[in-house]
């Protein structure tokens, strides 16, 4: 898919310089940050499936307890 994106200058440059060193074309390395940066954030924010796992207090005693706190 196609999607415009405005780039500065120095990087438009930094961008072509990158490009003629490794041969690739601009597009492969914009695409090639997009993935990197989409991957960074995976891991920075995580799954939040099993977290609870890591605990060592029983998810049903918790929430009795917390609830009794109300």
């Amino acid at each position: 898919m196609r999607t415009l994106v405005d780039v500065a200058d120095a990087q438009l440059r930094e961008l072509d310089a990158l490009s003629k060193e490794e041969k690739r074309s601009r597009a492969a390395l914009i695409r090639e940050a997009i993935d990197d940066y989409l991957a960074t954030r995976r891991r920075r924010h995580g799954d939040a499936f099993g977290l609870w796992g890591r605990r060592k207090v029983d998810g049903l005693a918790y929430q009795e307890k917390v609830r009794r706190e109300w």
